[in-house]
């Protein structure tokens, strides 16, 4: 098993049974910048996860993102004030209608799969919001995230 961590994101990589191809991941963390509590729409931002893989074609990869280490859960997530207790709800998305949460599977979570051929990268954005309206002191906020790939 292989770990990377990244500011909102540690990947965990993970092979079932006999090793026949090599797959290496990248990403681009989900940076929301500044929050302003008095907006009224939501704080959105973008990030990716990258998986090129070798010596297969064709191989299914399924991408999966854990629960929040501040909530426990994966609805709500939480990012935690650095120098404080405030938390601040977020989700990630598989899409950009916001409509699905980006998680295990199980609940009401989904999953991203697909196909990776030899040398041909899957790229795919993570979706990110945090709700507007959220009373919250001023500093800094993160949370750590754990995203399986299996293949």
């Amino acid at each position: 098993m292989r770990l990377f961590r990244f500011p909102l994101l540690l990947l965990s990589m993970l092979s079932g049974g006999q090793v026949l191809a090599a797959c290496n991941i990248s990403t681009t963390p989900v940076n929301f910048g500044a929050y302003n509590v008095f907006g009224l729409t939501p704080a959105d931002s973008q990030g990716g996860i990258s998986v090129t893989c070798t010596q297969n074609n064709n191989l299914s990869v399924r991408v999966m993102v854990g629960p929040s280490a501040t909530s426990g859960a994966f609805i709500p997530r939480q990012l935690l004030q650095s120098s404080g207790t405030d938390k601040l709800t977020y989700n990630l998305y598989t899409q950009a209608t916001y409509a699905t949460v980006w998680g295990d599977g199980t609940g009401s979570t989904a999953t991203r799969t697909r196909n990776v051929r030899a040398s041909r990268p899957w790229n795919t954005a993570i979706y990110g919001r945090i709700p507007p309206g959220q009373d919250v002191a001023v500093g800094s906020y993160s949370d750590t995230l754990t995203v399986t790939i299996i293949f």
